[in-house]
């Protein structure tokens, strides 16, 4: 049985709703000494970060994924969460002496946000040898930066197939360790905004990237994806949400279906179509490890939106 290694972070969300405006409590002349407490309405704790919310969907499309990242000592609930949801977290490596990864998530009545985060054991490069034996492809999620740096030339050496995606973290690497990460990857991901930073960041043009990577995916939100390759670009819609409730968590299950694709065998078109199919599930929920779907569930949709019929079984 073929695995899927994921890369990135493990963190638990704490998210809290402000019932108001945080614009009715700034004064633009007092900016300089901000000193305010928001009285929150809800706090949820959400099992998140890149790595966990990756294999949650992949393990919901079918796939035992493997996860390399590093938790800390208040990791208990979140390994049973794995567990119950097909995902074998005895990879994860677990850190005694500090505590996991936290996002602290305030959002006002207009969606406007302040987060604070906390690394915590998640800043701590993974000590143990990734054993790609009888594993099929890896993604590099974003994560701690060691490990964003190590894995890519790790990958490289064993001719093991990867996927890029410094998101978030493009802003913590150097220009050369984005240009390392990027060469020899089968996809490089990253939001319209994101390429916009990588190209900026690298010293690359679309053109150069393409003579390091073989496919460069462009994320839209609800205008879709871009795939280019050397052949040129194609355009893929995105699946409508059937409602619209928390963006968060959307492009790691973008990822996840993309990955599907790729195991199963399909052209980019159409990877790029089942990750959307997949990502529309999560904006539909709070919490980016909330929703679920079978497999007719992904077939349905996939059929009513790009009226085409998905071929995909469980590879369990």
């Amino acid at each position: 049985m073929s695995r899927v290694i994921v890369s990135g972070s493990l963190a638990y969300d704490r998210i809290m709703d402000f019932a108001g405006l945080f614009a009715e409590h700034f004064m633009p002349e007092k900016l300089h000494s901000i000193n305010l407490s928001f009285q929150v309405e809800t706090l949820s704790i959400q099992f998140g970060g890149t790595a966990g919310n990756i294999a949650y969907n992949l393990a919901l499309l079918g796939e035992s994924p493997e996860i390399i990242a590093t938790a800390g000592k208040d990791f208990g609930s979140y390994r049973s969460h794995l567990l119950l949801s097909g995902v074998d977290p005895k990879s994860i490596r677990i850190l005694e002496s500090d505590l996991t990864s936290s996002a602290f998530i305030l959002t006002d009545k207009a969606d406007n946000q302040i987060a604070a985060f906390h690394q915590g054991a998640g800043g701590n490069a993974y000590d143990s040898l990734v054993d790609t034996e009888g594993r099929a492809i890896a993604i590099i999620a974003p994560g701690c930066v060691p490990d964003m740096q190590a894995l890519p030339e790790y990958y490289r050496k064993r001719g093991f197939k990867y996927l890029y995606d410094p998101a978030q973290q493009i802003p913590a690497l150097t220009p050369e360790i984005l240009r390392d990460g990027i060469t020899g990857a089968s996809v490089l991901f990253g939001s319209d905004y994101e390429f916009e930073l990588i190209k900026q960041k690298t010293g690359w043009s679309e053109q150069e990237l393409l003579e390091r990577v073989h496919t460069v995916v462009v994320t839209y939100g609800a205008k879709g994806s871009d795939i280019i390759t050397s052949a040129g670009t194609m355009h893929v819609d995105a699946c409508p949400a059937q409602a619209l409730v928390d963006p968060t968590g959307a492009g790691d299950a973008y990822r996840a279906g993309y990955i599907k694709g790729m195991m199963v065998g399909f052209p980019p078109e159409s990877c790029a179509k089942l990750a959307s199919v997949t990502a529309a599930y999560v904006v539909e929920v709070y919490g980016t490890q909330t929703h679920t779907f079978t497999t007719e569930n992904i077939k349905d949709r996939y059929k009513k939106k790009y009226g085409e019929t998905l071929q995909i079984e469980s590879t369990k």
